[in-house]
């Protein structure tokens, strides 16, 4: 039992670092870049839809989440997730400090883009922090409840509980007591279906995914004696 620890502990993989710089790419992206744009948009029997542009890559990071969580397992996603948390820190900070230096020439393009306010940079960081552990926690409960069996289960699954506890996190804590409450509601409804839907859309892409992975890296964790805490490195 020991030498099996001693091994997983220092087992390498071939692409579980291409998946964590993925992610981190992704997760910047959609949190920088993304909330500088609200956007409405009008499809057929639906009617009007309002929503911030990054809900159309931050589900993503989801996927990134289900894939890593389902191979690698809760333990090595945890890290990945403190890497993004993390990015998102930082990228906050040189933001900041960029929009805050005396320009040349004013250049508000840049402040309209990395310029969002403290409190949208809060929601972003904790939201997401919070909903992708919801997220990881679930599949990784769920894997053991279904014994590894009906994968679009705790792919669909989890990812219903994160982005829920993300978009409710992320708009109330944004932007309660500046959007009517009618609005806030309509806005965070639309980004957890859009998102939610996300996942459900990219099934068949995470079971190649998941299924090429798990040949190539010789790896299927189960979490049955992972201790299921956020606040820690260990794998």
């Amino acid at each position: 039992m020991l030498n099996y620890i001693l091994y997983m502990t220092h087992k390498n993989f071939k692409y579980y670092d291409l998946i964590l710089g993925a992610y981190v790419c992704v997760l910047l992206c959609a949190n920088l870049i993304g909330p500088a744009k609200v956007s409405t948009v009008y499809l057929p029997v639906i009617g009007s839809v309002t929503f911030l542009a990054g809900v159309l890559f931050f589900p993503i990071s989801y996927l990134f989440g289900d894939i890593l969580t389902e191979v690698y397992g809760y333990a090595r996603d945890r890290r990945v997730v403190w890497s993004g948390f993390g990015a998102l820190l930082f990228a906050a900070l040189m933001a900041t400090v960029v929009v805050h230096l005396p320009p040349r020439d004013k250049n508000s393009a840049v402040e309209a883009i990395f310029g969002n306010t403290p409190r949208i940079i809060a929601a972003s960081i904790i939201a997401f922090w919070s909903g992708s552990f919801v997220n990881s926690y679930v599949l990784a409960k769920m894997k053991l409840w279904t014994r590894g069996r009906w994968l679009w289960t705790r792919t669909v699954g989890s990812t219903i509980c994160g982005e829920l506890v993300d978009s409710a996190l992320f708009y109330s804590i944004a932007f309660a007591g500046l959007w009517s409450t009618d609005k806030l509601l309509a806005i965070m409804m639309t980004q957890y279906v859009l998102k939610s839907g996300w996942e459900i859309v990219a099934t068949p892409l995470t079971y190649k995914i998941v299924g090429f992975l798990k040949r190539a890296e010789h790896e299927d964790y189960y979490d049955r004696d992972t201790r299921f805490t956020p606040f820690s490195l260990k794998t």
